[in-house]
């Protein structure tokens, strides 16, 4: 994933995320490490990568709070119908 904009991020399934997620975490640790042993690097991708990494959490974030939030609905529509059935109000 070199120069994935945001909108083809959004695009991507939540295991390619996912996977993404891991690669730009391993590249993000190499570049911090070759800046920690004084090698050669480009200080910009640090700042690529942190960006790139914060999006990627959050797409996925956002699409856990939805599918969390779609089940509690269905949770408590099962409850509130369990609870008109058996009287218990």
């Amino acid at each position: 994933m070199s120069t994935v904009q945001f909108n083809e991020m959004i695009a991507l399934p939540n295991s390619e995320i996912s996977q993404a997620i891991i690669q730009t975490e391993k590249e993000l640790f190499q570049l911090q490490f070759k800046k920690a042993t004084r090698q050669p690097f480009k200080p910009h991708e640090i700042k690529k990568a942190k960006r790139r990494l914060a999006q990627l959490k959050t797409i996925l974030t956002s699409r856990l709070d939805a599918l969390e939030k779609k089940r509690g609905n269905t949770v408590m529509k099962l409850i509130k119908k369990q609870n008109y059935m058996t009287g218990n109000f």
